[in-house]
């Protein structure tokens, strides 16, 4: 099914079974009230329905990336007028026969997307946001938008808040954070409640990736995609410049 929807306006007679069970396992996951998703922000933004999804092919067909550029450019041009807890959210159709990848398996096809959606990028890159990964105010930009990152798979165990039957994203324009961080007491009082909640959420303790944008020890690529133990990548796999399905950028 092509295009963005609403939790409440998602046609569910066109719906594949594996997107309407995708759904369903997310809308179940945000509303547990026993079990609170830890990212508070991701649960106003559900619970006042200012979240949008969209489904996607094969993470490991071509075409795929096609249709997850599709849907972020679509997202990026109407996302202002949503509202300040908006995110895309991006279920991949994951076959079973991937219930065996391991997570890092997941982790090399999340940054073949994201080095794929820059070559399609029809935009420059913000004069504001530095091209190599390892500074600390780089993050991802698409479209002329600024964007965290989030990736779940199946292949978490540990880390239940980076689990999900199928791969996903859930993709959040940096003017959604930063409106969140405008009250740096407010922010500060509910960034504890999410550890707090992580802390009970996840069978394994807090990743020491999790930090705060612009902080000199901080890199957002590493907060994009957690591993399911204290392990990380040493070098940011994302490579702006790069050959893509053919294309030069």
């Amino acid at each position: 099914m092509n295009g963005l929807y609403t939790h409440g306006s998602s046609p569910r007679d066109q719906m594949q079974e594996w997107e309407k069970r995708a759904l369903d396992k997310f809308l179940a996951k945000m509303s547990d009230k026993e079990k609170p998703f830890p990212c508070i922000p991701a649960t106003i933004g559900f619970s006042k329905n200012q979240l949008r999804y969209g489904f996607v092919g094969d993470p490991r067909e071509n075409s795929t990336l096609t249709e997850l550029s599709s849907l972020l450019t679509s997202y990026t041009e109407l996302s202002s007028k949503i509202g300040n807890y908006t995110s895309l959210i991006v279920f991949y159709e994951t076959p079973e026969s991937m219930n065996d990848n391991t997570v890092e398996e997941f982790e090399q096809l999340f940054w073949n997307h994201l080095n794929g959606l820059s070559s399609l990028d029809k935009f420059d890159w913000p004069e504001d946001i530095p091209t190599d990964p390892h500074d600390p105010i780089w993050e991802f930009c698409f479209h002329g938008e600024k964007y965290f990152m989030y990736c779940a798979t199946p292949a978490h165990k540990n880390r239940k808040s980076r689990h999900f039957d199928v791969m996903m994203l859930a993709i959040t324009p940096r003017w959604v954070l930063q409106e969140f961080n405008k009250s740096q007491s407010y922010a500060r009082r509910i960034k504890a409640h999410v550890r707090e909640r992580l802390s009970k959420y996840d069978s394994i303790s807090i990743h020491p990736d999790l930090n705060t944008y612009g902080s000199e020890d901080n890199f957002e690529w590493r907060q994009y995609f957690l591993r399911d133990d204290d392990t990380s990548l040493s070098k940011c796999p994302y490579h702006r410049v790069l050959k893509f399905l053919g294309i030069d950028k």
